[in-house]
């Protein structure tokens, strides 16, 4: 994607710089410094050994979801099948990624196994890899980074499974782990529902926008980071934002409430009864939704 700048009305392509990520290495040390800023993740290690290779990094999401990492500096046309490895690897050995969550977090983390995420990070993706994505059941989630001259990175998220399911499959029970828009609104009343509706309608028009709704904390709208989650009571919806304090211009009723001293990914938490408050908190969640982009 061209990138361009802009000074006194003229613009200047700004060129592709190659060269910012010498080597593999380089690109997975660069995303685990900064993995919080670039996808809103909390790093947990790089080139975590395991009997049959290195997975080359692990996180976890604000949701408590395990992360899997992989990628793919030049040509590495594996990168699929290596990281659907790594994430069965990680199913059958949860209790060494408890274990390193409580270590290098908090124990008091509850870690949701639900549906662990796959995020394979590469310049770019040929169409076999395309395809293949689309025929696993796994949360697998592919990310194209460009590098640019004057210190840009850009980061484009190619492909994101469709992770609202069938009202058929989302009738399940909880064992069986299958979880979706009826689920969350099992139990909530009217009112609600309409929040909910008018909330939903107008997140899914921004651009880039993908709703997951197959996690039991909520349903949660994201680009490459998370901007809100939707978490349900049977008369409220509460809605989780990455920041805790608006002007009072665009916050007047005073509705965020500061969570930043308890929770992690989201700092603000917004209650919310009625069609009327979703619409008010609407503006709120936008600029959210802004300071992912």
């Amino acid at each position: 994607m061209p990138l361009f700048q802009v000074s006194d009305k003229k613009v200047h392509q700004v060129p592709v710089n190659l060269r910012q990520f010498k080597n593999e290495a380089a690109l997975r040390d660069f995303f685990a410094d900064n993995l919080e800023d670039l996808l809103g993740l909390r790093f947990l290690d790089k080139e975590f050994q395991t009997k049959d290779g290195r997975i080359d990094t692990l996180a976890i999401d604000e949701t408590g979801t395990p992360v899997v990492i992989e990628y793919k500096w030049g040509e590495k046309d594996n990168i699929l099948s290596q990281g659907l490895f790594y994430i069965n690897w990680l199913k059958e050995n949860k209790r060494l990624y408890d274990l390193l969550v409580a270590d290098k977090l908090d124990k008091e983390i509850k870690v949701i196994w639900d549906s662990p995420r796959l995020l394979l990070i590469a310049q770019g993706f040929d169409r076999y890899t395309l395809s293949a994505v689309r025929q696993v059941k796994n949360s697998v989630e592919l990310i194209k980074y460009t590098p640019y001259s004057l210190g840009i990175l850009f980061l484009e998220m190619v492909y994101s499974p469709d992770t609202v399911r069938p009202v058929a499959e989302a009738t399940k029970t909880k064992e069986e782990g299958a979880f979706g828009i009826e689920y969350h609104l099992g139990n909530v009343n009217a009112e609600v529902k309409e929040a909910f509706y008018a909330l939903r309608e107008k997140i899914k028009n921004w651009t880039n926008v993908e709703e997951r709704a197959d996690q039991k904390a909520g349903i949660t709208y994201r680009t490459t980071k998370s901007f809100v989650r939707l978490e349900f009571g049977k008369s409220y919806i509460d809605a989780l934002v990455r920041d805790s304090r608006y002007d009072h211009r665009v916050d007047p009723r005073e509705m965020v409430k500061d969570i930043a001293s308890f929770k992690w990914g989201y700092n603000g938490k917004i209650k919310v009864k009625s069609k009327e408050d979703a619409l008010y908190v609407l503006n709120l969640i936008r600029q959210s939704y802004e300071s992912t982009l």
